[in-house]
Formats: structure tokens, C-alpha cells, sequence
């Protein structure tokens, strides 16, 4: 076992931090050169629409789909999870303070990556087998390649993505909350795991309706429960922000200046594991969101396009940054000591430096609500193609499924299944970015303000 996890680790590393880093951050440049910067000229337009729907208690989301702002939640759902706080650590830990500046860079270009790939659901979303609005990659790819190609690639993106997210995504994120709880707590991780597997079970069951009513109250409380901690703490510690924003961008380019030669971290670590926990964290280009943004119901593709822009602001530029910024000021990190603090234990003895004993039990909290609604999120997602490969008879069996993995992966940390969770994340990038580029002047005429539903 542990021979075939260290294999899944390294063909999982080749696939994140070589070839996959490349074609993401490449697409989002070409999508923002294509689109003229449209990450900029609508970045405005996102927020009016986003507060235009706004509401904690919206219209029920039903068979013809959900309301844009429950369609942002559910996305956001999925993008604001562990990796706002442990990856934002590792990411530290990892590549030093200038992580975080390749971080914002790979999220704004990731801005116009997303805007094409929610044009693109609208675009080609549908009705399944019962009549409800379903979209996603695997619709848009089957749009653009027909015959045993476009079969194929539509098949390995939905095969890859129930694993990646449904299945051992889950696992991961149910681990993440049960282990925060036990180590604040002292809660039994099993227990932890049954409670949140019958409190996702019966969401999942509400079908789609009950899974946006829960993202649209959860999502935006969640958020600014964890943005006023985080501010908090940053007023404490207010002498040290500017010399944390200095280190980040000193950082970028020169690691040894902020340092020192004793780290060993190069300006190709910082920007390495900046992009690849940023792109990891705000999902631009995966093709996991457009399964939320395919339902939302807009006048245009663009509408939902210019919201979805938003949501990589929200998670990258605010909630990423906020754990970036807490971590620095707090003066615990060690980048690359080898007895450094990293991940979630990073975080948690950032958040307690400041606020003692309680920050422990905020980490654990805020774990449980990003890994929660993410796992909300993730069902959903696989759920889209589950119905588009099996039919709406499997959804029951793909729902006993997930809950059963949320019980098992609370009790376990198993290397395999992380390292086979990053390996299936990254497999199921290729076909969406293919097809992505293969649409980019679809993309590119949505836009300009044309129509495209022609």
C-alpha cells in the first residue's frame, strides 16, 4: 500500500507541478487576452449583478435551475475550503511569503478562465432525463467534439471528476473537519464523521433545491464570520501587516533577501507552489464550478460569466489572503525548516498566538463550515455527472456512496486516498482546458457583447 501511494504521489506531483501549472496559467492568459482583459472591464458588472440577486432566503431553486446569486454560492461552496487555510499555509511553508504574490498573479488571469467556462455552461446546458437543467464540461465537450474523441473525452472528464470530488475529495474534507475537532476538542474523529455524514445525507437527499437553500445561507455567513476573525487579529497585530505585504512582493523575486540562504527556497518554489495552491484553491479552469453556473438563471451566458468572475475574487484575493496575512504577522512561520509548522498546524498556531486557546477552537470551527460546504459542493458536482452518465436511477446509489466515504475517510488518513483525490483533480483538468481552448473564440465573441445563443 504504501509502495502504490508513493507512485500515485509522484505521478501526482508530474501532473500538478509540471505540465498542469503551464496549461492553466497559459489558458487564463490567452482567455484574458482573447476576451481584452475581461477579468477588469466587468469586475464591476460582476458585483452589481451578484448584489442585484442577492438574499439569504431566495426563490426555490427547482427542475429550472437556481437563482445566479444561489449558483455563486454553490460554486463558492466549493472553491472556499481547507485549502483557504491549510493551503494557504503549505503554500507559505513551502515557497516562503513570495507564494503568496505568483498566488494573486495565477488568480487573476484565473478570472478570465472561469468567466469561460460559466459562458460556456450557460451555453450548452440542458434538460436530463426528469426535466431539470443540468450543464458542465462534459456537455460543452461533447458540443465541440463529436464522434469516439469527444465520447471519450467527456467520459474521462466525468469518470475522473465523481472520483476526484464525489468520491475521495470528500474523504479528504471529511478527515480535514473530524481531525480539526479531535485536535481542539478532543472529539472522537468517527463520531465527528457520522454527525456530518447524516447532516449531509439529508441534504443531499433534498436534491438540488436543498443543496442551493443551504449554500446561499451557509456560504456568505461563513465567509464573514471567518473575514472578522481574520480582521481581529490583524488589528492586533497591525504593526506587523505593512512588513507582511513587504515580504510578499520582496519575496516574489528575491526569497533570500527576506530569507535568507539558510531556507533554500528559490523564486521558482515561491512561484511553483503559489500558482499550484491558488489554482488548487479557487478551481478556475478544473471544470467543477460550470456544473453551478450551468443552472443559474440569467438573461445571458455573459451575466453568469461576469458573477463567476467574483467568485475567484472572493476566495483568492479576500479569504486566501486573509490566512496569508494572519500567518505572517503572527511570527510563526519557518519556511523550509525541516521542524516547521505547515498545513492546518500552521494556521491553527497562527490563529492561537493571537487569540490563545480560542483561536484553536475558531480553526476547527471555520474548518468545519469550508470543508462542509464543500463537500456539499463537490456532491453536487459529481452528482451532474453521475445523471449524465448513468441517469437520474443512480443518484441514490452515488449519494449512499459519498456518505459512506465521509464516514470512512473522518476515521482514516490514508495516503493513498489524498495523493489519489490531487491525482484525479488533476486529470480531470485536461479535457475541460482542451475544450476550453478549442471554445476560446466563443468565449472571446461573449465577451465582445454578442450573442451567442444563435
Amino acid at each position: 500500500m504504501e509502495v502504490l501511494a508513493d507512485w500515485v504521489s509522484r505521478i501526482s506531483n508530474v501532473v500538478w507541478n509540471g505540465l498542469l501549472l503551464y496549461l492553466l496559467v497559459g489558458t487564463g492568459i490567452v482567455f484574458t487576452i482573447r476576451t481584452r482583459f475581461i477579468q477588469v472591464r466587468k469586475f464591476g458588472a460582476g458585483w452589481k449583478h451578484l448584489f442585484g440577486h442577492f438574499s439569504l432566503n431566495g426563490e426555490k431553486a427547482g427542475k429550472d435551475g437556481m437563482s445566479p446569486f444561489q449558483a455563486l454560492t454553490t460554486a463558492i461552496a466549493a472553491q472556499v475550503g481547507t485549502g483557504n487555510i491549510a493551503g494557504a499555509a503549505t503554500a507559505l511553508y513551502s515557497g516562503g511569503p513570495g507564494a503568496i504574490f505568483w498566488m494573486w498573479l495565477s488568480a487573476f488571469f484565473g478570472m478570465s478562465t472561469i468567466y469561460g467556462e460559466a459562458v460556456l455552461a450557460q451555453k450548452y446546458k440542458t434538460t436530463d432525463d426528469k426535466g431539470h437543467v443540468t450543464g458542465g464540461p462534459i456537455y460543452y465537450i461533447r458540443a465541440r467534439f463529436t464522434g469516439k474523441f469527444g465520447k471519450f473525452l467527456a467520459g474521462f472528464f466525468s469518470v475522473a471528476i465523481i472520483f476526484a470530488l464525489g468520491f475521495t475529495g470528500n474523504m479528504v474534507q471529511a478527515n480535514s473537519i473530524s481531525v480539526a475537532f479531535n485536535t481542539a476538542f478532543g472529539a472522537p474523529m468517527i463520531v465527528v464523521g457520522i454527525i456530518c455524514a447524516i447532516i449531509a445525507a439529508f441534504i443531499f437527499l433534498g436534491g438540488v433545491g436543498r443543496i442551493a437553500s443551504v449554500t446561499e445561507k451557509v456560504v456568505p455567513i461563513m465567509a464573514l464570520f471567518y473575514m472578522a476573525g481574520c480582521i481581529v487579529i490583524l488589528c492586533i497585530n497591525h504593526a506587523a501587516i505593512i512588513p507582511a505585504f513587504k515580504s510578499i512582493f520582496v519575496a516574489a523575486f528575491d526569497p533570500q533577501a527576506i530569507l535568507g540562504g539558510a531556507a533554500g527556497i528559490t523564486v521558482r518554489q515561491a512561484m511553483r507552489y503559489g500558482v499550484a495552491r491558488g489554482l488548487f484553491s479557487n478551481e478556475a479552469g478544473m471544470g467543477s464550478t460550470p456544473h453551478a453556473h450551468a443552472l443559474a438563471k440569467v438573461k445571458r451566458p455573459q451575466d453568469q460569466g461576469e458573477i463567476a468572475i467574483v467568485s475567484v475574487f472572493i476566495d483568492t484575493f479576500i479569504v486566501l489572503t486573509l490566512t496569508a496575512m494572519v500567518i505572517l504577522t503572527s511570527g510563526m512561520l519557518n519556511p523550509g525548516a525541516p521542524d516547521g509548522l505547515q498545513g492546518t498546524e500552521l494556521a491553527q498556531a497562527a490563529f492561537k498566538a493571537s487569540l490563545g486557546s480560542a483561536g484553536m477552537a475558531f480553526v476547527a470551527i471555520c474548518m468545519l463550515f469550508f470543508a462542509f460546504s464543500t463537500i456539499i459542493g463537490w456532491y453536487f458536482f459529481g452528482e451532474q455527472n453521475v445523471k449524465a452518465l448513468f441517469g437520474h436511477k443512480a443518484v441514490k446509489v452515488y449519494a449512499a456512496i459519498v456518505v459512506i466515504c465521509i464516514v470512512i475517510g473522518s476515521a482514516l488518513h490514508v495516503d493513498l486516498v489524498w495523493n489519489l483525490s490531487d491525482l484525479f483533480n488533476g486529470l480531470m483538468v485536461f479535457p475541460n482546458l482542451i475544450a476550453l481552448l478549442a471554445l476560446s473564440g466563443l468565449v472571446a465573441k461573449a465577451a465582445h457583447d454578442k450573442d451567442i445563443m444563435k
